[in-house]
């Protein structure tokens, strides 16, 4: 539910960018505005927010986020002009920026060691579908015709403005659910609040176990032992930020740095509705059947908009949208299911070189249907995202991990928002350099993961030293 809050709130700008056009007013550059500036709301809030989650907790800082981002984005529903959405948009997309990491994070801590793999990628599977939900919630409501005039503000209620309403929903019923939960145990242990984590353990267990009256017997010293044994790595804690960039956490910052940083697929998505469209119109009319995909790219570019379409919400890219979600949530669903025989690692360097040499190739292949298809695998390299972030939790030590989370997703966003603007400068000027630029980058991916110390080791170690 918190990832799907955070979609709502960062990425709703989408659909409201093009069905809040004709009232706004918005021209082509304005509308790249409303459409970049979450992203950049995303970028400078997350380090902060990161921050405070291992200072105050991930419980506190996500209860106060989800709360001040549902609000924000609700008063944005009342904007009078495009500046206003702006910078609304900007504040709510600032304020959900560590909702993510911080999801993460606490689910990480909060399960046991042989099951972390499988609960972050279920969880970063439903990130992958959340857009698809969003389009869900929008199509039963943009098309609906009411409009009431508001003359304190001078503006007219209508859908795009309730679906904005909607789209905060799910941040309240986030932070009412988070109310009645525990911090995170480990969190707890690792700043000393040794009762409270034993409570919270045992409340999980009363949970998982409902009906049963067997007690959770606990020994809190042999825990906090585990914990320092995490925190052993840091040296003074003083610092919240140095150890990251002093060894032995430097190489996996960088390394983890560097793979969210040629984690640029999403940029690509951005196209998916268009090229959808176009292949739509392919099969219906069987023209350009024999085209590469940037020659249907180009053909998308060339063909003049529809002036009665201006601001029409196109509910077939949506479901487009929506499907391709769904198929990549079934290929995380069945990551989950063999990351622990394959490990992290090396079902991460797997899918970057099966998914950047599809990237490479795929304006060889003179046939829409196939280079679609090619295409369609490209993409589903977003699901390194979930693999990733799985590393980097097991990577870093408690009270480091949602703000190093947060760190190298920076990075990641940083490139993301770059990426959009090099990609759209590209399919126009130059296509297939696009294609064989980030195809390459995704590839070579591999070679980075490589310098990764395989987990199942890890793992194994792990439970040796257990069994002593």
């Amino acid at each position: 539910m918190i990832v799907i809050a955070l979609v709502c709130t960062a990425f709703g700008t989408n659909i409201i960018i093009p069905t809040s056009a004709c009232e706004l007013g918005t021209t082509t550059t304005q509308r790249g505005l409303l459409a970049g500036t979450p992203i950049v709301g995303l970028i400078l809030g997350a380090i902060l927010w990161g921050y405070l989650a291992d200072i105050w907790g991930r419980r506190y800082t996500l209860i106060i986020s989800l709360l001040a981002a549902a609000t924000v984005n609700a008063l944005a529903s009342l904007s009078v002009n495009w500046l206003m959405l702006m910078i609304l948009q900007f504040l709510a997309t600032f304020l959900s920026a560590g909702q993510f990491p911080q999801a993460m994070t606490i689910v990480g801590e909060s399960v046991p060691m042989a099951k972390r793999n499988v609960s972050i990628l279920l969880v970063g599977s439903i990130f992958l579908l959340a857009q698809g939900l969003m389009a869900v919630l929008a199509i039963p409501i943009i098309p609906l015709t009411f409009s009431y005039y508001l003359p304190s503000l001078g503006i007219y209620w209508n859908s795009w403005r309730t679906l904005m309403l909607v789209y905060s929903t799910p941040s309240l019923v986030c932070a009412l659910g988070l109310y009645f939960m525990c911090e995170s145990p480990k969190f707890l242990f690792a700043k000393g609040r040794e009762a409270e984590a034993m409570q919270a353990l045992r409340k999980i267990h009363r949970l998982n176990n409902f009906g049963s009256k067997t007690e959770l017997q606990l020994n809190g010293g042999i825990i906090t032992e585990l914990i320092k044994g995490d925190e052993s790595k840091l040296g003074k804690k003083s610092n919240q930020v140095a150890p990251l960039f002093k060894a032995p956490l430097l190489k996996s910052t960088i390394i983890m740095t560097i793979l969210f940083l040629f984690q640029q697929i999403p940029a690509f998505l951005i196209w998916l509705p268009t090229i959808a469209s176009q292949f739509v119109e392919i099969l219906e009319t069987g023209e350009g059947s024999n085209l590469t995909l940037c020659a249907i790219i180009r053909k998308s570019l060339d063909t003049p908009p529809d002036p009665d379409d201006s601001c029409a919400l196109n509910v077939t890219s949506l479901l487009i949208v929506m499907v391709v979600g769904a198929i990549q949530c079934v290929a995380n669903v069945f990551m989950s299911l063999i990351v622990n025989y394959t490990g992290r690692r090396n079902l991460a360097m797997f899918i970057t070189a099966l998914c950047g040499v599809c990237g490479i190739v795929i304006n060889l292949i003179p046939n829409a249907i196939a280079s679609g298809l090619v295409f369609f695998v490209f993409v589903i390299g977003v699901v390194n995202t979930g693999l990733y972030t799985a590393i980097a939790v097991a990577l870093f030590p408690t009270s480091l991990r949602t703000l190093a989370v947060a760190l190298i997703m920076t990075g990641h966003r940083i490139g993301f928002f770059a990426s959009v603007q090099i990609i759209n400068l590209l399919f126009e000027n130059n296509c297939e350099a696009g294609f064989y630029v980030y195809g390459s980058i995704f590839a070579l991916s591999t070679a980075v993961a490589a310098f990764l110390v395989d987990d199942r080791k890890l793992q194994r170690e792990r439970n040796d030293t257990t069994k002593l």
